[in-house]
Order: structure tokens, then sequence, then C-alpha cells
């Protein structure tokens, strides 16, 4: 990697080189060197290589950089698969092998439970494994009209920067959308109202692959016309979002429903361009699978899934159960999920709406027994569930987390009730990156 690749706002000053010995890796997959007694944090860099690298941050306790020249590389150093893996914010570990990303990752989980959770284990079950490029099918894109450049850029941020990345490409997205990045930039740039176009939400489905054009100002006609000649000839389903979520809309005239397939379970789970799935079906699939494996559920159990969303655990898991109840806090979510059982004839599934970070004495389904309850939080975790979780009654928990120091956190209160954690796992939901789902079973 050349110093002009990497620093490109101030060529007339070529910045300091500054000589590194990594030591480690951080959770966030940046490698750990020790200058001067002060920690450094250096992008593109491995434990125990040895590197050349600017500093980009400084500050009282720790210092960032990137590293810009490999002196001696790392036996695990591959080539990334992205030509804009060293501009580009959009992933971390490209530079790592892939086997060796899902060991680094592992041992970030178990890290964690010991640092923050104070609990040991070696009850690893083998990871979940998918495909490593084009499997990201929910994604936010930034857009932005560059005047010195006089052009338009779409892609993910720079990497340490607020800058958007100038891509012609991604190869972690779905292909769909992947493959048509400059196709996408031309589209906008002949918009009237390209300059407002902030951002692209990408929902893609099993059938159907949707974007969401973040619009500014209105779109005229000839804008509509363009979006839709856009539309037909990249079968992509384009939808504007003037305002907050509830303001999406079609541009595509007779849009398909958006779905993705749960096969073994004979269902079809709908959703719109704005709710929350997870990004990678291949890895969904397998984990659904691992979940209700988990679960050991019989046809007599009553089961609560906590932060059920649209119903991607809840329906597989009611083929299997006498009864289950989904809560979740999102209202759109929950009534996309009642949609969604009543579309797969599923007559034994209950959803709620409930805020679950607070006190939830008094709901009715708060006060009854069930013999498995499955946890499936956001990043901050379910720290507030977890103190009283216990009272549910439970034999058996599941616990899906995308965040493993909240994981940790949330494991100590549970096992501080008397359950006892016996395995976790790792599913590999977002390759090239730091980012991980981490699944455990208590009981």
């Amino acid at each position: 990697m050349s110093i002009e690749n990497t620093i490109k706002k101030s060529p007339k000053k070529i910045p300091t080189l500054n000589h590194a010995v990594i030591d480690s890796m951080s959770h966030e997959g940046r490698g750990i060197a020790h200058i001067n007694n002060k920690t450094t944090f250096i992008e593109n860099a491995l434990t125990s290589e040895e590197v050349n690298f600017i500093y980009n941050k400084q500050h009282s306790k720790f210092n960032t950089g990137i590293a810009v020249e490999i002196l001696k590389a790392s036996s695990d150093r591959v080539p990334p698969i992205c030509k804009h893996f060293n501009i580009c914010g959009g992933c971390t570990l490209q530079h790592l092998d892939h086997q060796k990303q899902i060991r680094f990752k592992t041992s970030v989980i178990q890290e964690q439970l010991k640092h923050i959770g104070g609990i040991e284990t070696k009850n690893i079950l083998s990871p979940i494994l998918g495909p490593e490029s084009g499997y990201r099918g929910k994604a936010r894109l930034s857009v932005k009209y560059v005047h010195k450049k006089q052009k338009v850029l779409v892609g993910f941020h720079e990497k340490n920067g607020s800058y958007v990345a100038e891509i012609d490409g991604c190869p972690i997205l779905h292909p769909s959308v992947g493959e048509r990045i400059n196709l996408l930039k031309y589209m906008i740039s002949k918009l009237s109202i390209y300059q407002y176009i902030p951002q692209i939400e990408v929902a893609c489905g099993s059938e159907v692959n949707a974007l969401v054009l973040r619009n500014l100002q209105n779109f005229s006609d000839d804008d509509i016309k363009i979006i839709n000649d856009f539309s037909k000839e990249h079968q992509l389903q384009i939808y504007s979002q003037s305002g907050g979520m509830e303001t999406i809309t079609p541009i595509t005239s007779d849009p398909k429903p958006l779905n993705y397939k749960l096969p073994k379970y004979d269902l079809t789970i709908n959703f719109e361009p704005g709710d929350f799935t997870q990004i990678n079906h291949a890895i969904n699939l397998q984990l659904v699978d691992l979940v209700v494996s988990l679960l050991e559920i019989k046809p007599e159990d009553k089961v609560l899934d906590l932060f059920c969303g649209i119903g991607n655990f809840t329906l597989p898991i009611a083929t299997k159960c006498s009864s289950i109840v989904g809560i979740e806090g999102n209202k759109n979510a929950v009534l996309r999920a009642k949609q969604n059982a009543i579309f797969n004839n599923i007559n034994n599934a209950e959803f709620y709406t409930a805020d679950l970070t607070k006190e939830l004495s008094g709901t009715p389904w708060s006060e009854q027994q069930y013999e498995k309850v499955l946890l499936d939080p956001p990043r901050t975790g379910a720290q507030e569930l977890c103190a009283h979780i216990k009272k549910f009654g439970a034999k058996k928990i599941v616990y899906v987390s995308c965040n493993p120091a909240t994981f940790a956190r949330d494991a100590k209160i549970i096992t501080e009730q008397g359950y006892k954690l016996e395995n976790i796992t790792m599913a590999d939901m977002y390759p090239h990156t730091s980012h991980m789902e981490t699944i455990a079973i208590f009981a």
C-alpha cells in the first residue's frame, strides 16, 4: 500500500512514517502496538507484523493510525477481495484469512465473557458459516455530490472519516446493488435533485430487491421517469423517503411484496423496505435452525420470544410448540409479525408491543410462565430484562446477540439468577468485518 493511496487530503505534505511491531488485535480488528508507553491502534495491521504507519489521531491516553507499509507480513495476511478496502470503511478484516477471522471473533467472545461477565467457557459449538461475498442484503449507503470532483458518490464512509468513499463497486453487497454502484451514481446524477439525496437504503428479499432513496426535496416528473426506467432495466424496486419511516412510498409502479423464505418450515416472511431484517439470508436460515434446535422444543411447550421483530424466530418456533408469545418494542414490526402469522396460517402465536427496557409487571404476558425463552435484543442488550428473567420459570434460555460486550454483561446477570451457560457459538453474519452474532444457551 502506498502513502499516496492512503492520504489524499494533503498532497503537498508527505506524512511522517512511524515504525511499529504489532502485539495483538483489538476487538474492532485493529492492530495494537505500544509506542513510548502509549497504546496505538493501527488499521490494516495484524498480530506479529512489523509495519510503517502514520498517525491519524492522537489522544491523551491512546493514539490511532493506519499502516501504509507492511515490512514483515503475518502468514495470516491475504489480499483483500475488494480493491477499495484501503479507503472504504465498510469492512475492516479483508486482509485477514477468513478462517482466522472466525478464530479471532470466537476469541473476542470468550475474552469479553471472561473480562466483563466473569465467565470462562470452552464449550464452543461449531460456527455457522456462509458466503464470504455478495451476502449483504441490508445496508445504508451514503450519497454525496462533491463539487470539487463534479460527481456523485455512492458508498460507505471512508475509514476513520466522514467523507463518502469513492468506489465503483462492492463485492460484499448483494450483486443486484454491489455490481451497479456506477450505474446508481449515473442515475442519481441525472436527477434534478441530485444534490438532495443523502442516502440509499438497500433491502433485498428472496425474489425482489429494493432501494429507498432519501429525498430532501420532491422529485420532478422527469425524475420519476428516470427512476422508473432504471427500475425496469435493472429489476430493482425503488421507493422514496421524504421524512420518517412512515413516508416510505413506492416510486416503482405495481411493486411486488418483499419477502424471504424459510423453506424448512414452509414459511414466507413478508417485510417492508424499512423493516429490520438480518443482512445475511444464508446465515439467517442456519441461525433459525440452530435456535430451534437449541431450544429443544416439545409439542406441549409454551415459548416466549423477546425482541421478536417481524417474526423471524417466532413463526418457525410456532410450528413446533403449543403456543408462543412474541414481544417487540417497534409497533410496526409487531403489526408485520401479526400479518405474517395470518399469511402463514399460524394460529398459536400472539404478539404484543412493549418497551422491554422498562418495568413490565402487570402486563398479561409478563405474569405467565414459559418452558423456553428466546432473547434477540439490539446491540444495547437486555440488561433490564435479564435482571428479572427468572420470573418466567423457563428451563432453557437461548440468547442471540450482535454485541459480545453487552452479551457478556447480560450473561453474568443471567447466571447470577441460577442459570448455567452451557454452550456458545458464533454465526459469521458479517464476514470481513469485526461484527459477529453470538448464540448462547442457558439452562
